[in-house]
Protein backbone atom coordinates (compact mmCIF):
# COMPACT_ATOMS: atom_id res chain seq x y z
CA UNK A 1 0.00 0.00 0.00
CA UNK A 2 1.27 3.34 -0.89
CA UNK A 3 2.17 5.57 1.86
CA UNK A 4 0.70 9.00 0.94
CA UNK A 5 2.37 12.40 2.05
CA UNK A 6 -0.65 15.28 2.05
CA UNK A 7 0.84 18.65 1.81
CA UNK A 8 -1.24 21.34 4.28
CA UNK A 9 -2.08 24.34 3.24
CA UNK A 10 -3.46 26.43 5.79
CA UNK A 11 -6.15 29.21 4.67
CA UNK A 12 -7.25 32.33 6.69
CA UNK A 13 -8.90 35.42 4.76
CA UNK A 14 -7.74 34.07 1.46
CA UNK A 15 -3.55 33.78 2.58
CA UNK A 16 -1.44 30.90 3.43
CA UNK A 17 -1.66 30.63 7.23
CA UNK A 18 -0.74 28.49 9.88
CA UNK A 19 -1.95 27.27 13.42
CA UNK A 20 0.15 27.91 16.24
CA UNK A 21 0.10 27.57 20.36
CA UNK A 22 -1.23 31.37 20.94
CA UNK A 23 -3.66 31.05 17.10
CA UNK A 24 -2.70 31.87 14.01
CA UNK A 25 -0.03 33.46 11.66
CA UNK A 26 0.52 34.18 8.29
CA UNK A 27 2.90 32.47 5.85
CA UNK A 28 4.93 33.91 3.84
CA UNK A 29 6.19 30.76 1.85
CA UNK A 30 4.80 31.08 -1.98
CA UNK A 31 3.80 34.79 -1.56
CA UNK A 32 1.25 33.79 0.80
CA UNK A 33 -0.61 32.51 -2.09
CA UNK A 34 -2.57 28.87 -1.29
CA UNK A 35 -2.98 28.60 -4.99
CA UNK A 36 0.74 28.64 -5.62
CA UNK A 37 1.28 26.74 -2.61
CA UNK A 38 -0.87 24.08 -4.04
CA UNK A 39 0.55 24.07 -7.54
CA UNK A 40 4.26 23.51 -6.66
CA UNK A 41 3.21 20.62 -4.06
CA UNK A 42 1.44 19.46 -7.45
CA UNK A 43 4.15 19.88 -9.74
CA UNK A 44 6.54 18.12 -6.96
CA UNK A 45 4.62 15.18 -7.04
CA UNK A 46 1.55 15.32 -4.69
CA UNK A 47 -0.67 12.77 -4.78
CA UNK A 48 -3.27 14.63 -2.11
CA UNK A 49 -3.30 18.31 -0.97
CA UNK A 50 -4.70 18.81 2.16
CA UNK A 51 -6.98 22.07 2.74
CA UNK A 52 -7.77 23.44 5.82
CA UNK A 53 -10.43 26.67 6.25
CA UNK A 54 -9.11 28.10 9.56
CA UNK A 55 -11.56 31.12 9.35
CA UNK A 56 -14.41 28.13 9.68
CA UNK A 57 -12.88 26.89 12.19
CA UNK A 58 -12.46 29.82 14.42
CA UNK A 59 -16.22 31.23 13.00
CA UNK A 60 -17.85 28.12 12.28
CA UNK A 61 -18.82 29.48 9.01
CA UNK A 62 -16.76 28.20 5.49
CA UNK A 63 -15.47 31.44 4.29
CA UNK A 64 -12.77 29.46 1.93
CA UNK A 65 -14.85 27.27 -0.16
CA UNK A 66 -13.67 28.74 -3.63
CA UNK A 67 -10.26 28.48 -2.65
CA UNK A 68 -11.16 25.24 -2.23
CA UNK A 69 -12.85 24.60 -5.65
CA UNK A 70 -9.47 26.32 -7.17
CA UNK A 71 -7.23 24.30 -5.81
CA UNK A 72 -9.21 21.18 -6.60
CA UNK A 73 -9.47 22.00 -10.65
CA UNK A 74 -5.51 21.65 -10.32
CA UNK A 75 -7.01 17.39 -11.14
CA UNK A 76 -4.75 16.44 -7.52
CA UNK A 77 -8.20 15.35 -4.82
CA UNK A 78 -8.23 17.58 -2.01
CA UNK A 79 -8.93 16.60 1.63
CA UNK A 80 -11.48 19.71 3.22
CA UNK A 81 -10.54 20.30 7.04
CA UNK A 82 -11.07 23.31 8.90
CA UNK A 83 -13.53 22.10 12.31
CA UNK A 84 -16.26 20.87 10.16
CA UNK A 85 -18.67 19.71 11.87
CA UNK A 86 -22.07 19.73 10.34
CA UNK A 87 -23.66 18.16 7.03
CA UNK A 88 -24.47 21.85 5.85
CA UNK A 89 -19.86 22.03 6.29
CA UNK A 90 -19.69 19.10 4.71
CA UNK A 91 -21.56 19.68 1.48
CA UNK A 92 -20.40 22.85 1.13
CA UNK A 93 -16.58 21.34 0.64
CA UNK A 94 -18.28 18.37 -1.27
CA UNK A 95 -19.72 20.75 -3.77
CA UNK A 96 -16.59 22.45 -4.20
CA UNK A 97 -14.65 19.38 -5.04
CA UNK A 98 -13.32 18.08 -1.89
CA UNK A 99 -12.80 14.24 -2.33
CA UNK A 100 -12.91 13.97 1.00
CA UNK A 101 -13.47 16.51 3.87
CA UNK A 102 -12.39 15.73 7.85
CA UNK A 103 -15.11 15.46 10.38
CA UNK A 104 -13.38 17.91 13.41
CA UNK A 105 -13.38 16.13 17.00
CA UNK A 106 -15.68 18.74 17.99
CA UNK A 107 -18.47 16.78 16.18
CA UNK A 108 -17.86 13.87 18.34
CA UNK A 109 -19.61 15.58 21.23
CA UNK A 110 -23.18 14.76 19.40
CA UNK A 111 -22.61 10.70 18.87
CA UNK A 112 -25.99 10.31 17.40
CA UNK A 113 -25.37 13.06 14.46
CA UNK A 114 -21.41 11.79 13.91
CA UNK A 115 -23.19 8.21 13.72
CA UNK A 116 -25.77 9.43 10.72
CA UNK A 117 -22.85 11.46 9.02
CA UNK A 118 -20.39 8.62 9.15
CA UNK A 119 -23.35 6.16 7.71
CA UNK A 120 -24.43 8.36 5.15
CA UNK A 121 -20.69 9.79 3.54
CA UNK A 122 -18.96 6.49 3.70
CA UNK A 123 -15.24 6.80 2.65
CA UNK A 124 -15.83 10.45 1.73
CA UNK A 125 -15.64 11.47 5.70
CA UNK A 126 -12.23 11.12 7.50
CA UNK A 127 -12.57 11.60 11.42
CA UNK A 128 -9.99 14.00 13.51
CA UNK A 129 -8.50 12.82 16.55
CA UNK A 130 -7.16 16.04 18.13
CA UNK A 131 -5.49 14.51 20.81
CA UNK A 132 -3.68 16.48 23.93
CA UNK A 133 -2.49 13.34 26.09
CA UNK A 134 -5.51 11.16 27.20
CA UNK A 135 -7.88 14.02 26.08
CA UNK A 136 -9.61 15.15 23.00
CA UNK A 137 -9.22 18.41 23.19
CA UNK A 138 -10.49 20.47 19.78
CA UNK A 139 -8.96 23.38 18.37
CA UNK A 140 -12.24 24.49 17.41
CA UNK A 141 -14.55 23.43 20.47
CA UNK A 142 -14.76 26.44 22.26
CA UNK A 143 -12.41 24.11 25.66
CA UNK A 144 -14.95 21.23 24.81
CA UNK A 145 -12.91 18.00 26.07
CA UNK A 146 -13.48 14.23 25.56
CA UNK A 147 -12.00 11.39 26.88
CA UNK A 148 -9.43 10.06 24.05
CA UNK A 149 -10.46 6.50 25.53
CA UNK A 150 -13.80 6.18 25.76
CA UNK A 151 -14.69 7.91 22.30
CA UNK A 152 -12.44 6.02 20.69
CA UNK A 153 -14.16 2.88 21.99
CA UNK A 154 -17.38 4.31 20.74
CA UNK A 155 -15.84 4.98 17.29
CA UNK A 156 -14.30 1.55 16.82
CA UNK A 157 -18.13 0.56 16.78
CA UNK A 158 -19.01 2.90 14.00
CA UNK A 159 -18.25 3.41 9.94
CA UNK A 160 -15.19 5.12 10.19
CA UNK A 161 -13.24 4.65 6.70
CA UNK A 162 -10.17 6.38 8.24
CA UNK A 163 -8.69 8.65 11.18
CA UNK A 164 -6.96 11.53 10.90
CA UNK A 165 -4.70 12.08 14.76
CA UNK A 166 -3.99 15.48 15.34
CA UNK A 167 -1.20 15.86 18.41
CA UNK A 168 -2.35 19.24 19.00
CA UNK A 169 0.91 19.93 20.89
CA UNK A 170 2.86 19.46 18.09
CA UNK A 171 0.51 21.02 15.63
CA UNK A 172 3.19 24.25 13.80
CA UNK A 173 5.97 23.06 16.22
CA UNK A 174 8.98 20.84 14.64
CA UNK A 175 9.37 18.29 17.89
CA UNK A 176 8.66 15.25 15.75
CA UNK A 177 5.86 12.93 15.56
CA UNK A 178 3.75 10.70 18.92
CA UNK A 179 4.73 7.28 17.41
CA UNK A 180 3.10 5.84 20.05
CA UNK A 181 0.05 7.79 19.86
CA UNK A 182 -0.22 7.03 16.41
CA UNK A 183 0.25 3.11 17.23
CA UNK A 184 -1.95 3.34 19.63
CA UNK A 185 -5.12 4.81 17.68
CA UNK A 186 -4.45 1.95 14.83
CA UNK A 187 -4.23 -0.77 17.54
CA UNK A 188 -7.32 0.38 19.35
CA UNK A 189 -9.53 0.77 16.26
CA UNK A 190 -8.05 -1.15 13.20
CA UNK A 191 -8.76 1.50 11.17
CA UNK A 192 -6.97 3.24 8.30
CA UNK A 193 -4.93 6.36 10.36
CA UNK A 194 -3.07 9.76 8.49
CA UNK A 195 -0.87 11.34 11.11
CA UNK A 196 -0.72 15.26 11.35
CA UNK A 197 1.51 17.16 13.88
CA UNK A 198 5.17 17.73 14.35
CA UNK A 199 6.73 16.17 11.54
CA UNK A 200 10.17 17.28 10.20
CA UNK A 201 12.00 15.60 8.48
CA UNK A 202 12.45 12.22 5.85
CA UNK A 203 13.28 10.44 8.67
CA UNK A 204 10.27 11.08 10.88
CA UNK A 205 8.14 10.25 7.60
CA UNK A 206 9.78 7.05 7.82
CA UNK A 207 9.20 6.83 11.38
CA UNK A 208 5.36 6.97 10.67
CA UNK A 209 5.51 4.88 7.51
CA UNK A 210 7.04 2.02 9.66
CA UNK A 211 3.95 2.04 12.29
CA UNK A 212 2.87 -0.76 9.76
CA UNK A 213 0.21 -0.97 6.53
CA UNK A 214 -2.80 0.80 8.21
CA UNK A 215 -1.02 3.82 8.66
CA UNK A 216 -1.68 5.45 5.33
CA UNK A 217 -0.02 9.37 5.66
CA UNK A 218 0.89 11.98 6.79
CA UNK A 219 0.37 15.53 6.65
CA UNK A 220 2.96 17.75 6.31
CA UNK A 221 2.80 21.69 7.14
CA UNK A 222 5.40 23.77 8.82
CA UNK A 223 8.41 21.60 7.98
CA UNK A 224 7.43 22.00 3.68
CA UNK A 225 6.59 26.07 3.84
CA UNK A 226 9.96 26.32 6.05
CA UNK A 227 11.65 24.61 3.39
CA UNK A 228 12.87 22.11 5.76
CA UNK A 229 11.87 19.20 3.76
CA UNK A 230 11.45 19.22 -0.07
CA UNK A 231 8.65 17.18 -1.03
CA UNK A 232 9.58 15.78 -4.24
CA UNK A 233 12.64 14.07 -2.08
CA UNK A 234 10.62 12.87 0.41
CA UNK A 235 8.15 11.54 -1.70
CA UNK A 236 11.19 9.54 -3.52
CA UNK A 237 12.70 8.53 -0.20
CA UNK A 238 8.95 6.88 0.93
CA UNK A 239 8.74 5.30 -2.81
Amino acid sequence: MAFDLLPAIDVAGGRLARFTTTGTELVEAFGGDPLAAAAAFVEAGATWLHVVDMDLARTGRPANVEMVRVIAGLGVPVQASGGVTSAQQIDALRSAGAARVVLGSAALADRHATRELLTRMGDALVVAIEADGPTIRPRSGGGLELPLGDTLRWLAGCEVARFLFVEVGRVGGLDGPDLDAIRALVESTGRPVLASGGVRDVEDLQAIAALGPRVEGAVIGRALHDGRLDLAAAIAALR
